[in-house]
C-alpha cells in the first residue's frame, strides 16, 4: 500500500512547543476542508505516490530526530498511522498534525497528536470532532489559529468547557496577517489565561508565500 506524498523537507518547526527544532516535514496529500487562510492548498491535489520504505528513506537522508507528519489532512490516507509507526520504530519523535475533524485514535501510542481545532474564521469549526477530547494524551497539543476577538473567545470557551489547560498543552495563534500578534498576546495577558502564545515562526523568518520550509 503507497501513500500520496505532497513534499518531504527539513526545516525549522515553527509550530507547538518544539518551535524552533530542527524538522523533517512528510507532507501528504488531500484535505476535507477549505479554511479560510489556508497556507497549503498546493497540497490538496499535488502529490506522488510513495511506500512507507520509500518515505523513511527520504526522511533519512535529512537526519533529524524530529519529524512532523502533516499535509493537507494526513488522516484522510489509511497508511498513516502505519507510517508513523514505522518513524517511531526507526527511532523518530513523531508529531502528527490533524485537523480535528477525523479520529485522532488510530495513531499509535508514542506519537504526539497537535489537534489543529478549527474557529469560526476558519470557516470550518462546525466539522469538529469533539470526541477527540476525550481520547487526549498528556503528550498531545490543541491548538487553536485566531482571526479576531470572536474566534478568541469562543477558543477560550471550548477550551474551558473541555478542561484542556492542565490536561494538554494549549496553542494560541493568531492567524498570519489577520491578527496582529500583539492583539491576541495582550487578550491572553489580560485574561491570565493558561494557554500557550505562539507565531508561526516559519513565516516570521522566510515570508507568507514560501513552500517547503
Amino acid at each position: 500500500m503507497a501513500l500520496v506524498v505532497n513534499e518531504i523537507f527539513r526545516s525549522i518547526q515553527g509550530e507547538s512547543t518544539y518551535s524552533g527544532c530542527l524538522c523533517t516535514f512528510v507532507r501528504l496529500t488531500g484535505c476535507n476542508l477549505r479554511c479560510s487562510y489556508c497556507d497549503t492548498a498546493y497540497a490538496y491535489e499535488q502529490g506522488e505516490q510513495m511506500t512507507i520504505q520509500e518515505v523513511l528513506e527520504g526522511v533519512k537522508q535529512y537526519g533529524t530526530h524530529l519529524v512532523e507528519v502533516t499535509g493537507g489532512e494526513p488522516l484522510l490516507q489509511d497508511e498513516t498511522p502505519r507510517l508513523a509507526q514505522a518513524l517511531l520504530m526507526a527511532g523518530h519523535q513523531v508529531l502528527v498534525e490533524t485537523n480535528g475533524s477525523l479520529d485522532v485514535e488510530v495513531l499509535p501510542e508514542g506519537v504526539v497528536r497537535v489537534v489543529d481545532i478549527k474557529c469560526p474564521g476558519s470557516g470550518m469549526s462546525e466539522r469538529m470532532l469533539w470526541e477527540n477530547f476525550q481520547h487526549l494524551r498528556p503528550t498531545d497539543q490543541v491548538k487553536f489559529v485566531i482571526t479576531d476577538r470572536h474566534d478568541y473567545d469562543w477558543a477560550k470557551d471550548v477550551a474551558a468547557r473541555y478542561g484542556l489547560p492542565g490536561q494538554v498543552t494549549v496553542l494560541f495563534s493568531p492567524a498570519f496577517e489577520r491578527l496582529r500578534p500583539e492583539e491576541l498576546a495582550n487578550w491572553v495577558v489580560h485574561d491570565n489565561l493558561p494557554v500557550r502564545f505562539q507565531v508561526q515562526l516559519h513565516k516570521v523568518v522566510w515570508g507568507p508565500a514560501a513552500e517547503g520550509v
